[in-house]
């Protein structure tokens, strides 16, 4: 008796069907075919123990599994319970009649319980693509399933309470999540506020353009100056995620196994902070079982990177594709996947080795020449994708001491909402262009055009600062950005001067005395 179960497999962010095929027949022996990996091989122990130990009988005769597409690597041990369920329908212990309705994913125990598995949620969008009445996953992974509407989920603990679902004597009730409901409740939490940081207001505005225009930044200054506590801040003043953006930042944290037991749908822009010991692979993605990497974890929200040069040279330049392209193609000789690389950079680093370089207070103990060979391990055309280069100043005494509070982040975060609502109007035509930081050349030319005085003070601080060509796109780019937080429609000087002080690094007179224009 053939019998068809069906499951997924995930590639890239996706998920594609696995039918998986099993025969009873005579003999005594196991046979597990269609490219499965040493977990998929090793189900045989855990499904035969499972039946087992749940009160059925595992068939003491040749059993054949089958998972296609048999040219797709299969991998991990969500395979479990389909293959558990098909032996057991070849075997006629369960009624087969409405197996194939359901796509059913989820890991076996020795004992027939069902523990939790990754990418729960690119399957069930799916499932829900494929026409599948609905989809049977472990408890812990229900509610992660059910962010998909018009598809029926049911968590189940055990393979017996499975079999009973099946067999009719179970009744189980499908989980309903309202999606925008629960959206709406958790989008405005965060656990810091900018009006918890004392001064800094240059800082403050630097971030503020940055989010409004999706631009990346490096923070430059003295250790305690307060560059990590306000990186932290800077998902509580981005714009909220969209439902849609909510969907796709979830797929990719579910594929990689980082939502915690009963998430339902991420709400807030994810911040990723890896240590600068991180290797290529951790932060592009890949491996031996393709995962996303931290430039992909960080996909609609924020990637720090604190104690920039710190970080190996080779790690550092495998981001300069994806921070123009916004996604990550990982080749190798079996497979090449696409990942999402949407990030905004924010990195920081301490002048000089000691620390104190142009520090108002501290002497600077570095040898002549460190303060160059220091900045010097981030390569020029990875700065140049750097659209903000803040210096960042101690806060004097009287202003850490003050018990008045800085300005919130939702002042601040409103009106970046409203300049990126100006940006959506004005890129609404075009395609993967959200934010200023994204256009390209051509719409440059259309949306950025400077008149002869802005024309004059680009060119004098171009060739005084001896700037290079993407600098000068980044700072028509950010001129545009800090247009819209003004609410003008044509790019004034004022904008145009800003945007130029955000260039500290590319200035020669950098770390002595802040060139003036």
């Amino acid at each position: 008796m053939l019998i068809k179960t069906f499951g997924a497999a995930v590639q890239g962010i996706d998920a594609i069907t696995v039918t998986i095929e099993v025969t009873v027949e005579l003999g005594a022996s196991f046979n597990l075919v269609g490219l499965p990996d040493a977990a998929v091989k090793e189900s045989y122990q855990r499904v035969r123990s499972a039946v087992k130990q749940s009160g059925f009988e595992f068939p003491r005769h040749a059993v054949v599994v089958n998972m296609s597409p048999a040219d797709v690597r299969k991998e991990g041990a969500a395979y479990d319970l389909p293959i558990s369920l098909a032996i057991l329908a070849a075997s006629r212990q369960i009624d087969a009649a409405t197996l194939g309705d359901y796509m059913i994913m989820g890991e076996l125990s020795l004992d027939g319980s069902v523990l939790p598995i990754k990418g729960v949620l690119p399957m069930a969008i799916a499932a829900r693509s494929l026409g599948f009445k609905g989809m049977i996953v472990p408890k812990a992974n229900e509610t992660e399933a059910a962010v998909v509407n018009n598809i029926e989920v049911y968590g189940v603990s055990s393979l017996s309470e499975v079999v009973g679902f099946f067999n009719g004597g179970v009744n189980l009730s499908p989980v309903v999540v309202n999606t925008r409901e629960e959206f709406g409740k958790a989008v405005d939490c965060f656990d810091f506020d900018f009006s918890e940081v004392k001064g800094q207001e240059n800082v403050k505005r630097a971030f503020e353009v940055a989010c409004a225009g999706g631009h990346n930044i490096l923070l430059v200054g003295a250790p305690g100056s307060g560059k990590s506590m306000m990186a932290k801040r800077l998902p509580s003043i981005m714009p909220p995620l969209t439902l849609q953006e909510a969907l796709e930042t979830t797929k990719i944290h579910s594929v990689a196994g980082k939502l915690k037991g009963g998430a339902k749908l991420m709400t807030s822009r994810p911040f990723r902070s890896p240590h600068h010991t991180i290797s290529p692979v951790a932060l592009v993605g890949g491996g031996g079982n393709p995962m996303p990497g931290e430039i992909s974890l960080a996909h609609n929200g924020v990637l720090f990177l604190d104690e920039f040069p710190e970080f190996p040279r080779t790690v550092l330049e495998v981001m300069r594709q994806p921070l123009e392209d916004r996604h990550i193609s990982i080749s190798r000789a079996r497979y090449s996947i696409d990942y999402p690389a949407g990030f905004m950079l924010v990195a920081s680093m301490n002048p000089c080795p000691c620390g104190y370089y142009n520090h108002p207070s501290k002497e600077c103990t570095c040898m002549p020449g460190q303060v160059n060979k220091y900045l010097s391990r981030i390569s020029g055309p990875l700065m140049d994708r750097i659209d903000l280069q803040v210096e960042i100043m101690p806060v004097p005494f009287e202003e850490l001491s003050s018990m008045k509070s800085g300005e919130s982040s939702a002042a601040i975060r409103e009106r970046v909402v409203k300049a990126r609502a100006l940006q959506t109007a004005r890129f609404a035509g075009e395609r993967d262009i959200h934010c200023n930081a994204q256009m390209n050349s051509r719409l440059l030319s259309v949306h950025a055009r400077l008149d002869k005085e802005c024309m004059k003070l680009l060119e004098y601080a171009m060739k005084r600062f001896d700037m290079s060509a993407r600098a000068y796109d980044r700072i028509l780019k950010v001129a545009r950005t800090i247009a819209d937080l003004a609410g003008e429609e044509s790019i004034m000087p004022a904008h145009v001067s800003e945007a130029i002080s955000y260039r500290n690094l590319d200035r020669s007179t950098w770390g002595t005395t802040a060139a003036k224009i």
